[in-house]
């Protein structure tokens, strides 16, 4: 399952039956979960822990030392969970002691060519980030968040659970749950209805969450004053999501 003319140090630990394809680099530390691919051309450094069934493509540089010039090669890590897909020339960096130490990041990902995956970065799960969308150091994603390509946000930015970014979009403040955001510099431009129909959202909790969304950005009310009224009139789990998500912004929320 390893191609003669691919590299893999005997400090690497691969599952039976991963797949490393031609002239690929597997490092010392490096752990490669059941059912990977590996395609050829790809660098995994180590300390890096790849799950079951973890995707990769040509070109793509996985686990490599962060380009923060403060990191001076303290043993930091990345680490992703399973059925990630990544794709040709993507980089994922790994963390830097400054923060975590690691860049996290969750199961069912895709990760379109050209990404760029900053250190210390936090990614939930099943995000879609299409092509050269950058993410600066310290990003957090969270679940079911699509970044449209060529979209790049700035470090320590938080963007939420089934959130949505428009291709092209420069987004220098936070992105609360649910929100779909497009522009340079991004503002944002509703609900992301059609992506919560299609995950199965109440149509009860959809009509509160849009409710709450024009408490927040079409009633000329202060950030504080919204939330009061949001909670003060719905107590579903969808809204209170929506409301932690603001209250959890240290960079204030993109308006």
């Amino acid at each position: 399952m390893i191609h003669p003319t691919a590299i893999v140090d005997p400090g690497a630990r691969l599952a039976d039956d991963v797949e490393v394809g031609p002239f690929s680099v597997i490092g010392p530390d490096v752990e490669i979960g059941a059912g990977s691919v590996i395609g050829p051309h790809v660098v995994v450094q180590g300390p890096t822990v790849l799950g079951e069934r973890t995707r990769i493509f040509q070109f793509a540089s996985v686990g490599e030392a962060c380009q923060d010039k403060k990191y001076q090669g303290e043993p930091t890590r990345l680490v992703m969970g399973d059925d990630n897909v990544v794709r040709e020339g993507v980089t994922l960096h790994r963390g830097t002691v400054q923060d975590r130490s690691e860049t996290t990041i969750g199961s069912r990902n895709l990760f379109m060519a050209y990404v760029h995956v900053g250190h210390d970065c936090v990614i939930g799960d099943d995000c879609i980030l299409a092509n050269q969308v950058t993410l600066a150091g310290h990003v957090q994603l969270g679940d079911f968040a699509i970044i449209g390509g060529l979209s790049a946000i700035h470090q320590f930015c938080r963007f939420g659970s089934h959130a949505m970014a428009g291709g092209g979009s420069i987004i220098t403040k936070d992105t609360p749950d649910f929100v779909m955001i497009n522009g340079n510099p991004a503002q944002a431009h509703g609900l992301n209805v059609v992506g919560l129909k299609r995950r199965g959202f109440a149509t009860e909790a959809i009509r509160a969450l849009s409710e709450s969304y024009k408490l927040v950005y079409r009633q000329g009310l202060t950030v504080e004053q919204a939330i009061g009224e949001i909670r003060q009139r719905f107590s579903l789990a969808e809204t209170e999501a929506f409301v932690a998500s603001i209250e959890a912004s240290s960079r204030g929320i993109i308006r």
